[in-house]
């Protein structure tokens, strides 16, 4: 695993958590859904870089370094001198539910592939890219159509393309473009990592099997749909399994639980590991990230996989 080189793409922001309003209080961090993916997969183990602009300022900076410190490759950060990161904020009900709050409009993640940092042909020294719906939401439409071609060059080459659509509907102009992004970005992906939610949204009424049907008809070999405490559903080799996986302890924040299940099970399956294997490892791995507050967790909390 350690000599297969991934690259993740997307947008790293400043995260505002275990917010406390009456008290003016709130806990700093920095994270993003394939940034947390990233990161749970060099500490599995794995060679991974991360791909993304951030500016010049002193926020910027301190993303970099704690980057670095989790074992993520840099080297394809661009810096743009006139944007800064995006901001959010996670609030949490009382099961621990997660919702968001965005100041992104003008984030550098969205210059990508742009002229400054990395561009498209450096993903070819990469066997493994993943991505997500935010990655090709937060892109100018000429530019995601570019990423999602140079991802069907790499799936032809035998990459691994790796998706997850992570679907938050205030980046899209309106759901048809969204649902034609995706649609051909399952079209260019190896292996699929849905919620079942983000299709739920999309396409009402269908089934998880249903859903399944649908995706694998597009393209991916292999997509595992995630659908919170009732286990991800797999396709693998035409056939369909329902796993069932133990219930998560405890529940204080729900930030990040895909990402890290990705990483788990993209880990996993990278060293060897079958599918169901592979969803147990990612099952683990999100049931101790949502036992904690903010979305990559101490590393010293990390299970044991």
């Amino acid at each position: 695993m350690a000599g297969v080189k991934i690259a993740c793409i997307g947008e790293c922001m400043i995260e505002l958590n275990q917010i406390e309003l009456a008290r003016g209080a709130a806990r700093l961090g920095f994270a993003g859904d394939t940034l947390n993916t990233a990161v749970y997969l060099a500490r599995l183990g794995c060679n991974v870089s991360y791909i993304t602009n951030l500016g010049t300022d002193e926020f910027s900076t301190q993303m970099l370094h704690r980057f670095a410190a989790e074992g993520v490759n840099c080297s394809l950060i661009g810096r743009h001198d006139a944007r800064l990161p995006g901001l959010y904020a996670i609030e949490t009900d009382p099961c621990g539910e997660r919702s968001f709050r965005y100041w992104r409009e003008n984030s550098a993640a969205r210059t990508l592939f742009s002229g400054v940092g990395a561009n498209l042909a450096d993903l070819k020294t990469f066997d493994v890219i993943y991505l997500s719906g935010i990655t090709l939401a937060i892109l100018p439409p000429e530019v995601r159509m570019a990423l999602i071609a140079a991802a069907t060059e790499l799936k032809d080459a035998a990459k691994w393309v790796v998706f997850d659509t992570n679907h938050r509907p205030r980046l899209w102009p309106d759901d048809a473009t969204a649902r034609a992004s995706f649609d051909a970005m399952w079209a260019a992906t190896t292996l699929a990592l849905p919620s079942f939610d983000d299709e739920e949204r999309l396409y009402p009424g269908l089934s998880p099997s249903q859903v399944i049907d649908r995706i694998s008809g597009l393209g991916p070999e292999e997509v595992v749909l995630k659908n919170g405490a009732r286990g991800p559903m797999i396709r693998f080799d035409g056939a369909s399994v329902q796993t069932a996986m133990a219930e998560a302890e405890l529940v204080a924040d729900t930030s990040g639980a895909g990402d890290s299940f990705n990483a788990g099970y993209l880990a996993a399956r990278l060293a060897g590991a079958q599918p169901l294997q592979a969803a147990v490892a990612g099952h683990r791995l999100a049931s101790a990230v949502i036992a904690h507050h903010g979305a990559v967790i101490p590393r010293e909390a990390m299970p044991a996989l």
